[in-house]
């Protein structure tokens, strides 16, 4: 994808554009924690290491493989060396590795992320359930224009993007932006930009792009909040887009980083707008692309004495 085929132009209107404060820190490896030792075991972290397969590292889960020399490796990586030790050579066979399985199971470890604040501590067969969907993860990179595999918590990310990928980042709550093509049929590759706004002391982050739904381009605004889901939903946005006495416009709840921007673009939860419509917004002869959308942000406040939400402008 070629991010230079659209050029962006943000019309700071009403809008503080401030750059956003650097908060670039190392991202911790998660490492596991100290549980007790047990009678005639050796310390927890020696326990540890003993569990950890010699393939992949990860920690291993019943069933837990051995050779006949007693080296062992999980389940996983044992059709990965094609039934040969990775240690010894040896063939490993069948033979499981009871005793270190029981040793699993008498373990309480705490989640992985407890260096990013997870302060939960589980029994060993709970513990890779928990960090499949834990709040204090790492977030994957929500740049749309590359397979990015980056990870890290928020401030590391919107470092990143601002420092790596060259995002632009804005703050305010309001955003007013032209995006133009010189040729709007030309749509191959996804053609795709991202803003970074910081407002109510949360980042979102606003994507507008072009892709091939059936036989014609649509052209797709949608906003993102870098966060879990939870989270996400404490806000709204809207977007319009117009032009001649005309306009499309979109309200909904930003979608968190969570999901990927694949699946927020092909669920088409954003501002959609067809190709005729985007080129009659435009003007002129309908040869370029100038489309002008703009939107905000508000934080939804509950109504104690309804029970529903009211907006925080």
């Amino acid at each position: 994808m070629e991010s230079d085929s659209v050029d962006y132009v943000s019309l700071t209107d009403g809008l503080d554009d401030e750059e956003v404060t650097q908060h670039r820190h190392p991202f911790p490896k998660p490492h596991g924690g100290g549980a007790p030792p047990l009678p005639g075991i050796a310390p927890t972290t020696s326990v540890h290491e003993l569990l950890e397969c010699p393939v992949c590292t990860n920690s291993m889960y019943p069933p837990i493989h051995q050779c006949r020399n007693g080296h062992t490796l999980c389940s996983t990586c044992k059709s990965r060396v094609h039934n040969r030790c990775p240690t010894c050579r040896q063939e490993l066979g069948d033979i499981r590795c009871l005793a270190l399985e029981k040793v699993a199971e008498s373990l309480e470890l705490p989640c992985k992320y407890s260096t990013l604040g997870c302060p939960e501590i589980f029994p060993y067969y709970s513990k890779l359930k928990h960090e499949t969907r834990c709040n204090f993860r790492p977030y994957n990179c929500p740049y749309a224009g590359s397979e990015c595999s980056v990870v890290g918590d928020i401030p590391f990310l919107v470092a990143h993007l601002r420092d790596d990928h060259k995002v632009d980042m804005h703050t305010g709550c309001t955003f007013n932006h032209r995006y133009v093509k010189s040729n709007p049929r030309e749509v191959e590759n996804a053609t795709w930009m991202l803003t970074v706004f910081y407002c109510f002391g949360q980042y979102f982050c606003l994507h507008f792009e072009a892709f091939q739904l059936g036989i014609a381009p649509v052209y797709m605004a949608f906003l993102r909040f870098m966060g879990d889901e939870n989270e996400a939903r404490n806000f709204s946005y809207s977007l319009e887009v117009g032009g001649y006495g005309r306009k499309l416009t979109w309200e909904g709840t930003p979608r968190s980083i969570r999901d990927g921007h694949r699946k927020v673009r092909d669920s088409h939860d954003g501002l959609i707008i067809q190709r005729n419509m985007a080129l009659f917004f435009s003007g002129g002869d309908r040869k370029e692309l100038k489309l002008r959308v703009t939107g905000r942000i508000w934080k939804e406040q509950p109504n104690l004495d309804s029970g529903v939400c009211a907006q925080s402008l």
